[in-house]
């Protein structure tokens, strides 16, 4: 199937690892100019090494962190201006951290919903004029299954993040006379470093082996396994295709039938 991505601009943030490198990948494969960004310079100059490697594709690396205003208008802006145009844009940045609600401070929660809810606010907002000047565009969220069952001892997860489902189901109204379409995927369980972070914090707090936890964690998920960046991306890259011209304001489980709820 062609997907219509030849030529076409995706911007991928945290794209030196996990879902946001597969995605990156999974752009430039089916022929499309990516621009990437990520805070580690190095991490993310490799990542952009591989994909050029990979697939051939134009690649530009960008070192920005999206927690910071000023680095995510100068990511999308450049890359624009670099590539003469703007088509796509994946929003993901890293999630906030585990806990309990009542450990967490008022500087906690800012900081939750500076990185997992502005970001994504910020980087769709730079990108929308461009995408108008190109005649539409797709925005993709990477937020989690949180977002449809909350999970436990994330509590700042499954506020903030649920929020930007809202933002987005608002936007995909507004901005579908632009041909923008705005659509959100939630990852379960996913075989990236976050996932083994968060095992390593639950183990600890339980005071038993993370490799218990991790076969426990797996043992939920009705496919009996963790799901991989890859397979995540490949939906990723479907919604920013010209194949999902009539699909907006969506919230696309990835989580092989974790989630016991049935929208």
């Amino acid at each position: 199937m062609d997907l219509g991505l030849k030529g076409k601009v995706a911007l991928v943030a945290g794209a030196s690892q996990g879902m946001g490198r597969a995605s990156a990948l999974g752009f430039a494969r089916e022929g499309a100019k990516v621009a990437i960004c990520a805070r580690g310079e190095a991490a993310l100059n490799e990542a952009a090494a591989a994909i050029r490697k990979a697939t051939g594709g134009e690649v530009l690396a960008m070192v920005a962190d999206m927690a910071k205003p000023e680095d995510i208008k100068k990511f999308v802006n450049q890359s624009a201006g670099h590539f003469g145009r703007l088509d796509i844009i994946v929003n993901n940045a890293g999630g906030p951290p585990p806990g309990e609600f009542l450990k967490f401070t008022d500087e906690d929660w800012n900081n939750a919903y500076n990185l997992s809810f502005m970001s994504t606010m910020r980087m769709t907002r730079e990108a929308v004029p461009h995408m108008r000047k190109a005649g539409g565009g797709r925005v993709i969220n990477i937020t989690s299954y949180s977002v449809k069952e909350p999970i436990t001892g994330l509590v700042l997860s499954n506020a903030v993040r649920s929020a930007v489902i809202g933002l987005a189901k608002t936007l995909s109204r507004e901005l579908a006379r632009d041909n923008i379409l705005i659509n959100n995927i939630c990852p379960g369980r996913i075989d990236t470093e976050r996932a083994q972070k968060l095992n390593k914090a639950r183990a600890d707090r339980l005071g038993r082996p993370v490799e218990e936890i991790n076969k426990e964690m797996a043992a939920e998920v009705p496919l009996g396994r963790y799901g991989t960046a890859e397979e995540t991306a490949d939906v990723i890259v479907f919604l920013g295709s010209d194949r999902a011209s009539y699909v907006t304001g969506t919230t696309i489980q990835i989580d092989g039938g974790l989630v016991r709820g049935i929208q």
